[in-house]
């Protein structure tokens, strides 16, 4: 049986809450009593611009489960309930098990530029919203795009896209925020 560090995290909670006393003295704990529904702050600075729908804010892939587009037909949306921050920003969860999955392996959920649209990194260098529900999954990262006709255009070369948007999205400051 595999025993979480989301479980551990509830269940000391739980038994707090009917005790009376604080669950831990540690920063998780105080981070998780400042902000309702997160489990775990894992900390580290964010590597370059996350997207998010105002300047910011720090709800990342638009509340959409991370963990839910590796192990399922669609992604589905995660809930307030489930919270994990990670390099500053909160991603949600549908449930407790994919909350502790990501916090096993946050770098292979989160989306390739911070959530960015790849195609438009690729070829303009551009930081463009990209949509959730608009997404590929390549060498096991995933791959956001702005529309699904911007995705026929990203479909046409994904190795080459790739290529280029990596060279470019670290020059981005992790500060930037897409504008219209």
């Amino acid at each position: 049986m595999k025993i979480s560090l989301v479980g551990i995290t509830l269940f000391a909670t739980s038994v707090a809450a009917c005790s009376g006393e604080p669950a831990s003295t540690g920063e998780t704990s105080k981070v998780a009593a400042a902000s309702p529904g997160l489990i775990s702050d894992l900390g580290n600075e964010s590597r370059g611009p996350v997207y998010t729908k105002n300047q910011g804010e720090t709800l990342a892939l638009s509340g959409y489960d991370a963990v839910s587009y590796f192990i399922g037909e669609a992604p589905n949306k995660g809930s307030g309930d489930y919270k994990v921050r990670y390099q500053g920003f909160d991603y949600q969860f549908a449930n407790t098990e994919n909350a502790a999955e990501f916090q096993d392996n946050p770098m292979k959920y989160v989306p390739e530029y911070g959530g960015y649209c790849g195609w438009a990194i690729g070829v303009n260098d551009a930081l463009v919203p990209g949509d959730p529900e608009v997404y590929k999954i390549v060498d096991d990262k995933l791959y956001l795009n702005y529309s699904k006709d911007v995705a026929k255009w990203w479909q046409a070369d994904i190795p080459g896209f790739i290529e280029k948007a990596d060279k470019n999205y670290p020059a981005h400051d992790a500060s930037e925020h897409y504008t219209s």
